[in-house]
């Protein structure tokens, strides 16, 4: 449990938690239409499980 909390507030996730919760908040704002929030949030989710594939030798998890 401490592995997985402490993997979760690594520096990419914090930025990635971040970014989502900024994205959505403009979203829900009315600031960003739902194609850009969709848009943004699938590159910024694409790099972060892209990152944890390569990161684990191309085996996911």
């Amino acid at each position: 449990m401490r592995q997985r909390l402490s993997a979760l507030l690594t520096i990419k996730s914090l930025v990635t938690l971040t970014a989502t919760a900024v994205f959505a908040a403009l979203a829900l704002g009315g600031r960003l239409t739902a194609q850009e929030f969709l848009t943004v949030y699938t590159v910024i989710v694409g790099f972060y499980f892209g990152t944890q594939f390569e990161r684990n030798g191309g085996k996911s998890a």
